[in-house]
């Protein structure tokens, strides 16, 4: 007679402060899938904004990364993690809602977009680091890897559904009024992280020297070549890939002269990409290293965003979604080894620091490329900055493929500080 194992239930199933997680960050992501069209369609449709506005309202929302990732890391490092979340809810709703109403007074304008996208990314910014903060001690070090995958697929999986429903309701209701999706959904987030029972870790209770406690945040961002293999890698793609991204619906809309609705389908094609890839990377890691899957995943993604230069209206929009859907499996590879990674060597008490100074880089370079696109399309036209974002993508892999990281074949059994041997 043999012995069987019963299978492990899922990790939703199990541990319920995982799952009000999970919840929290997956319908608030659906909401903003849904908002992520409809900004910048309402800047081209509805105000007639320029090929640089409408560029650079894409980096607005991650233009606070840059700007305030650093102290934001710091008080959440000092302060209980849902309480933020719940705040940074409440403020995204409230400043969401002034779009709606000022464009049923006929008062919108331009500048509101912006100032709308960046109050929107600087709640992002709190509840981002709370969150993330958070998933290493809702799970065990063991469960890292399942636990992002999870939550890389289903955000995935709700970004691809808003994305794909945000082209028809701007055309069914109006791109404004679009943005009651993601208001409703962050009521939703709301009822959802209510039910967190975690206990949490002590916050940091350190001198209260906010520049000392942002400077120990970069240099462990810093600290081994890991670590900083890492950090490259995700600022190079996302200065590359942000352009393209800032550049797609006017690429679409102006360019191509198609609808809305082939821009939701395109976006929505990279999203089921990394749902699919968030569901398969722990397979995939298991099969072939998570080392080899970090460093080669971001090869085929260029390709990806190269695809949407052969695009032509009508059924050659389909080369630009089949690219855009292996983008976003590979990418969504990349991301989570690399955030599993960091989750797992670094202490509780600097999750928020280490997520602040990490994200001001790679994430901060989205809102510089949005602008930097902009400022391209109307230099050298829309087709040709596009071509630029994915030659500067380009560079994201070579410094995987060739960097400190070149010969690990196992993420998960380098030690905290340690550097790879060459």
């Amino acid at each position: 007679m043999t012995d069987t194992v019963a299978p492990q239930k899922s990790l939703l199933v199990r541990n319920p402060n995982f799952r009000a997680l999970w919840l929290s960050g997956t319908v608030g992501v659906l909401g903003t899938a849904v908002t992520s069209i409809a900004l910048p369609v309402i800047a081209v449709v509805e105000l007639q904004a320029s090929d640089f506005a409408v560029a650079a309202l894409a980096g607005m929302t991650f233009l606070p990364w840059l700007i305030l990732g650093l102290p934001v890391g710091v008080w959440v490092d000092r302060w209980p993690r849902k309480p933020v979340i719940v705040w940074s809810l409440v403020g995204r709703i409230a400043t969401l809602a002034t779009i709606p109403v000022t464009f049923w007074l006929g008062i919108m304008s331009v500048a509101q977009l912006f100032v709308v996208a960046f109050l929107v990314g600087l709640s992002a910014v709190f509840f981002t680091l709370s969150d993330q903060a958070l998933i290493p001690q809702a799970v065990s070090k063991d469960e890292l890897v399942e636990g992002n995958g999870l939550m890389t697929a289903s955000s995935a999986s709700a970004d691809a559904a808003g994305r794909g429903i945000a082209g028809w309701l701007t055309v069914a209701v109006g791109a404004s009024n679009s943005l009651l999706v993601q208001i409703i959904t962050s009521f939703a987030s709301l009822f959802a992280i209510s039910s967190l029972r975690l206990k949490e870790a002590e916050p940091y209770q350190g001198e209260r020297r906010i520049f000392r406690e942002m400077k120990d945040g970069l240099r462990y961002t810093f600290s081994t070549g890991p670590l900083r293999a890492i950090l490259f890698n995700a600022a190079l793609w996302n200065l590359g890939g942000s352009m393209v991204a800032s550049l797609l619906v006017l690429l679409v809309l102006r360019t191509l002269n198609e609808s809305e609705i082939w821009l939701g389908v395109l976006l929505a094609a990279a999203s089921v990409g990394g749902a699919l890839g968030g569901i398969t990377v722990k397979r995939a890691t298991e099969r072939f290293g998570s080392g080899p899957v970090w460093r080669y995943a971001m090869v085929p993604g260029v390709l990806g965003y190269a695809s949407l230069l052969i695009m032509t209206p009508g059924y050659g929009m389909l080369w630009g979604v089949v690219g855009m859907f292996v983008m976003g499996v590979c990418i969504a590879w990349n991301i989570v080894v690399g955030s599993a990674f960091r989750q797992r060597v670094c202490p509780p008490a600097m999750m928020g620091r280490l997520g602040a100074a990490s994200r001001m880089v790679s994430w901060g370079m989205l809102g510089v490329a949005s602008i930097l696109g902009g400022i391209l399309a109307e230099l050298v036209g829309i087709w040709n900055a596009v071509l630029i974002g994915v030659l500067l993508a380009v560079a994201a892999p070579l410094v995987a493929i060739f960097g400190p990281l070149r010969h690990v074949e196992r993420l998960e059994d380098l030690e905290p500080g340690q550097e790879p041997r060459a």
